[in-house]
C-alpha cells in the first residue's frame, strides 16, 4: 500500500515538470531554480559543519586556556595551605611542645599561641585543630560568638579515619580531605557545611621520623570561589575540580557529578596537561575540557554541550536557509519578469553567487600584546622566575635542615650524669649534713649554664672548665676511684672546639670504664698538634671494648642520620662524629683504639677551623 502511495506521488511530481518544461519560461525557471535551492543548500550546509568545526576549536582553545590559568592558581591555592602548615624555622619547637604538652603549661600556651597566629593569618579559615597523637588529644580553635576560642578534647576514633591514615601513608605527610560529597566525616565537632575542604599535615620528630601529631585546617570557599568565578560559565555548563585521585572537590551541580561518576568519566581522563574528550549522557552530548595541573596534578574540568557550541552554527544555518529561500523567491521573480533577458538576470545571479561563495566565514582580529606567543613568552618568564624562586627556597631549606640536625645532635647528650649527681647530693646531704654541699650545686649550675648556651663552637679553656665542674659532680658520685689528669698547654686553651665534645669522650670514659669495674680508674685528658690535625684525646684503663662492639660503634659511624637508633648505648660518640663531619668536612675524625689495658678516644679537628657550618 506504501510503494503505490509513492509510486503515484512520482508520477504526480514527473508530470508537473513535464509541463513546466514545455516553456522556455518555465524551463528557465525549473534550472535557476534548482541550480539556487543546489547552491544556497550546498553552501548552507558547507558553512554548518565549517562553523561546528571552528566553534569546537574555538571552544576547545578558549575554555583551554581559560582553564589553565585557574588551575595555576587553584594549585597555586592549595601550595599555599601546604607553607601554611609548614613551621619553617621553629619546627623543634613546636615538636618539643607538642611532646610535652601534657605536663608543661608552657608548652601547652605555646601551642595555643601557635594555632592562633596561624588562625589569624589567614581569612578563609573555619577553623584549626591540632591532634597529639600519643594522647588522643586535639586543641580546636574557632570562631564563636565573633570570640575566637582554643577548645581541647579527646577522640580516639580520629585514628580510623580515612583522611588519617591517608596522611599517614602519605610520603609528603599530607591529606585533603573533601566535604563536597555528603559521606566526608571530618572526625572533629565541626560544623562541616561551612568548609568547602580540609588539609592535614602530619608533623613528625626530626630524630625518630615519628609521627608526633596532625595539623589539619578547615577553609571555606571564599578564596575558592573568587578563583573560580573568572571561569565563564553558563547555564546547562558544568563545572568540577577534582584532586589527583579523581576526589571531587567543587561540583557545581551534585547530581551531575554523580551521574558522570557513575559513568566512570574521571577514569577517562588523562594526564596530559591539556585534555578534551566527547561524552554523553543520554541524549545530551557534551565536550569535556580539563586541565591537568603541572604542580601535583589537580584536574579542572568542564562539560559544555555540545548544543550550546553549535549555537551559533544552528543560528547562522536557519539565517542562512532563510535568506535563500527570499533569494529563491526573488530569482523566480526575476526569471520570470525578465524571460526574454535571461542573460542579465543571469549575470546578476553570478555576481551574488560570486559574492556569496566568496564569503568570509570567520574574521580573526589582530591581538596585539594578548596572542598565544605573547602569552607563552610571560608565563615562560613566570616559569623561569618561579623556577629561581624554587632553587633559592630549596637552598634555604638545606641550610635550615643541616642548622636543626647539628641542634638535635647537640640536644640528644645523654643526661644520666645529672639524675646521678643530684641523687649525690641528695644522698649526702641527707646522710653527713655537710654544708661542701654547696659547691656541688654551684658546678651543677655551671654544668647546666653551660650546656643550654647558644653556642655551638666554645674555646678549649671554656670546655675544660666545664669538665672540671662535671667531674667534680661525677667524684661525688664515685668518690676516690675518678681520677682525672690533663695534659693541655696553655697556648691550645684558645682552640676553638665544639661544645661538649670533650664531655661526650669522657661520658664514654664513665660509663664504659667506672661504671663497669670496682677499681680505680684514671681518665687522662689531652691535646696536642700534629702537622695538619689538632688531636684531642681521653684515655681512660678501663676494660675496654670487645672486638664485637668496637666494630659495632665504627659501623655506626657510617649509619645515615635517618636510620639511627636513639636507644643505642654509643648514640654519643655517633652524634660527636656526625658533629665533626658536619662543622669539619670529611678531614675531621673521630677514633678509638682499646685493648686489655683501657680505651682512647681522639678527636682529629683540621687545623683549618670551623668551614662547613
Amino acid at each position: 500500500m506504501r510503494n503505490i502511495i509513492i509510486n503515484k506521488v512520482f508520477k504526480a511530481v514527473m508530470a508537473i515538470l513535464e509541463r513546466m518544461s514545455r516553456r522556455l519560461v518555465n524551463k528557465l525557471i525549473l534550472l535557476f531554480t534548482t541550480i539556487i535551492i543546489l547552491v544556497v543548500g550546498s553552501l548552507t550546509f558547507i558553512s554548518y559543519q565549517m562553523l561546528q568545526k571552528e566553534s569546537v576549536t574555538n571552544s576547545i582553545e578558549s575554555t583551554s586556556n581559560n582553564l589553565l590559568l585557574v588551575n595555576q592558581n587553584m594549585e597555586d591555592y592549595l601550595k599555599g595551605m601546604e607553607q601554611l602548615s609548614l613551621p619553617q624555622i621553629r619546627y623543634d619547637e613546636i615538636t618539643y611542645a607538642i611532646m610535652h604538652e601534657s605536663e608543661d603549661y608552657a608548652s601547652k600556651m605555646y601551642l595555643e599561641n601557635y594555632m592562633r597566629g596561624l588562625y589569624y593569618s589567614r581569612d578563609d579559615l573555619e577553623a584549626i585543630y591540632l591532634y597529639v597523637i600519643k594522647e588522643n588529644k586535639y586543641y580546636s580553635i574557632t570562631q564563636e560568638n565573633y570570640n575566637i576560642t582554643v577548645r581541647t578534647g579527646t577522640d580516639p576514633a580520629i585514628r580510623k579515619l580515612p583522611w588519617y591514615e591517608k596522611a599517614m601513608a602519605s610520603p609528603n605527610n599530607r591529606s585533603y580531605q573533601s566535604f563536597v560529597e555528603p559521606q566526608s566525616d571530618p572526625g572533629y565537632p565541626i560544623a562541616s557545611e561551612n568548609s568547602f575542604m580540609a588539609y592535614h599535615r602530619v608533623l613528625r620528630s626530626i630524630v625518630s621520623r615519628q609521627p608526633q601529631a596532625v595539623l589539619s585546617f578547615y577553609f571555606d570557599s571564599s578564596v575558592r570561589d573568587e578563583i573560580l568565578k573568572d571561569i565563564p560559565f553558563n547555564e546547562g555548563q558544568h563545572l568540577m575540580f577534582l584532586s589527583p585521585d579523581n576526589e571531587p572537590f567543587y561540583t557545581d551541580d551534585s547530581g551531575f557529578y554523580e551521574r558522570a561518576s557513575a559513568a566512570a568519566l574521571s577514569d577517562k581522563l588523562t594526564s596530559q596537561p591539556n585534555g578534551q574528550l566527547t561524552w554523553s549522557e543520554g541524549e545530551q552530548k557534551y565536550l569535556v575540557v580539563y586541565d591537568v595541573g603541572e604542580q601535583e596534578g589537580w584536574k579542572l574540568v568542564k562539560p559544555i554541550p555540545y548544543s550550546q557550541i553549535y549555537e551559533a552554527a544552528t543560528t547562522t544555518r536557519n539565517i542562512s536557509f532563510s535568506i535563500g529561500f527570499l533569494f529563491l523567491l526573488l530569482s523566480i521573480i526575476i526569471v520570470t519578469y525578465f524571460s526574454n533577458a535571461i542573460t542579465k538576470p543571469l549575470q546578476k545571479l553570478s555576481y551574488q553567487m560570486n559574492r556569496f561563495s566568496t564569503g568570509v566565514f570567520d574574521a580573526e582580529a589582530e591581538v596585539r600584546g594578548r596572542d598565544e606567543i605573547a602569552y607563552l613568552s610571560r608565563h615562560f618568564n613566570q616559569m623561569v622566575r618561579r623556577t629561581n624562586d624554587l632553587i633559592n627556597e630549596r637552598y634555604k631549606m638545606k641550610l635550615a635542615q643541616k642548622n636543626a640536625i647539628l641542634k638535635a645532635l647537640e640536644a640528644e647528650i645523654n643526661p644520666h650524669f645529672l639524675y646521678n649527681a643530684l641523687q649525690a647530693i641528695s644522698t649526702k646531704a641527707l646522710k653527713n649534713e655537710r654544708y661542701d654541699i654547696a659547691d656541688m650545686v654551684d658546678a651543677l649550675a655551671l654544668t647546666l649554664r653551660y650546656c643550654i648556651s647558644g653556642k655551638d663552637i666554645v674555646q678549649a679553656r671554656e670546655e675544660l672548665k666545664h669538665i672540671e665542674n662535671y667531674m667534680s659532680l661525677q667524684k661525688a658520685r664515685f668518690g676516690s676511684r675518678l681520677q682525672v689528669t690533663y695534659e693541655w698547654e696553655d697556648s691550645l686553651k684558645e682552640l676553638e672546639i665544639p661544645k661538649l665534645s670533650i664531655q661526650t669522650l669522657v661520658e664514654n670514659s664513665i660509663k664504659h670504664a667506672l661504671e663497669k669495674v670496682s677499681s680505680t680508674i684514671t681518665i687522662d685528658i689531652r691535646a696536642r698538634l700534629t702537622d695538619s690535625h689538632t688531636a684531642i684525646s681521653v684515655k681512660d684503663n678501663g676494660p675496654g671494648f670487645t672486638p664485637d662492639r668496637l666494630e659495632q660503634v665504627r659501623k655506626s659511624f657510617q649509619s645515615d642520620w635517618e636510620d639511627r637508633e636513639s636507644k643505642d648505648e654509643s648514640i654519643g660518640l655517633v652524634n660527636l662524629n656526625t658533629r665533626l663531619k658536619l662543622l669539619y668536612g670529611e678531614e675531621a675524625e673521630l677514633l678509638i683504639r682499646t685493648d686489655k689495658t683501657g680505651t682512647e678516644m681522639e678527636m682529629l679537628l683540621p687545623r683549618g677551623g670551623v668551614s662547613h657550618v
